[in-house]
């Protein structure tokens, strides 16, 4: 990939920060998408209307971390995969976890207008259009990992499309998105029950760690892995999935809305199913704490070659925005 040097994203943990590392894939994805996200219209396709590719590349080159593809780059590693393929299969994830945060600022949604510190897609542009934006990161995953360019082999291409349309569709992502709504009596107020912390542990493994884990899971599918590192990676996936979504939990209770990057306090005023909620926050804390030593454990296989991984669990926990 022109401008990329895989020698330097793949050094040994040991030999460069965490936060240079993340900022460095961070960056590569950017570049990449706003590649991949270009005005000329590729082949079979009859051309890109500026308007919407300028609401879908608000949605996906508006900063963040790139965490998602951070963890697929670093998992990949693991298993010798070149950081161009991981890289590719980071950029469709990150096209769907861009899709998902414009339909979740509609108004229809959660009713936000602020993301990343900036007015959401639908202020920028209109309600309309971030739907669209929204339908077209949607599909442009695909795109991207139908190429050869993300694995020469289309057996491990097909296989990628099938992880992340389950993770993003109506058995993962989707349906945790449903999940939260309800939960939020939107659909029928008398017949609401309050939430078991079980219950909502699967809605926020769906809405939110679905696409974490298959962040993880990913890595291991490029790089051929077996089944027992392959599990392993699976098993760290769901620990930092619950994870984020638990430190969001908290952030949305005790974070700065300059730092966060969007409004706080929000989840209690809806009335949103939340392991601060069910827990309490001292709870909520304990639970996060148990969850970074569940990612770190699973990742013993692995030894000092995971320590970038382990760094990760540590900073999902910490992290203020």
């Amino acid at each position: 990939m022109k401008g990329f040097s895989a020698v330097s994203m793949l050094e040994p943990a040991s030999s460069a920060s965490f936060a240079s590392r993340l900022d460095a894939v961070a960056h590569e994805v950017s570049s990449l998408l706003d590649r991949l996200l270009g005005a000329a219209a590729e082949d079979d396709e009859i051309v890109r209307p500026a308007r919407l590719l300028d609401a879908m590349r608000y949605g996906s080159l508006g900063g963040g971390k790139r965490l998602r593809p951070f963890l697929v780059v670093e998992s990949a590693a693991l298993f010798g995969v070149p950081a161009s393929n991981a890289l590719m299969v980071g950029a469709a994830l990150e096209c769907i976890h861009g899709y998902s945060l414009v339909h979740d600022d509609l108004p229809a949604m959660d009713n936000d207008d602020l993301r990343r510190g900036r007015p959401t897609a639908h202020k920028a542009f209109d309600e309309a259009t971030a739907i669209l934006a929204g339908d077209g990161l949607l599909t442009f995953a695909f795109d991207i990992l139908g190429r050869a360019e993300t694995h020469p082999d289309p057996a491990i291409r097909i296989r990628l499309v099938s992880m992340l349309a389950r993770a993003s569709g109506i058995g993962g992502m989707t349906s945790g998105q449903m999940l939260d709504l309800a939960a939020e009596g939107r659909f029928d107020q008398a017949n609401t029950s309050p939430m078991t912390e079980r219950d909502v542990a699967v809605l926020q493994s769906m809405k939110t760690g679905a696409l974490l884990r298959f962040a993880c899971r990913a890595g291991p599918v490029l790089g051929g892995a077996d089944a027992d590192k392959a599990g392993a990676l699976d098993r760290y996936g769901g620990a930092v999935g619950q994870a984020f979504q638990i430190a969001d939990d908290l952030l949305d209770v005790e974070g700065d809305t300059a730092l966060v990057g969007k409004a706080t306090g929000k989840d209690a005023a809806a009335g949103k199913a939340t392991m601060v909620q069910v827990l309490g926050i001292a709870g909520a804390k304990a639970r996060l704490h148990a969850l970074v030593g569940e990612a770190e454990a699973a990742l013993a296989p692995f030894g000092k070659a995971a320590t970038i991984l382990v760094n990760t669990a540590r900073f999902i926990a910490e992290r203020r925005s």
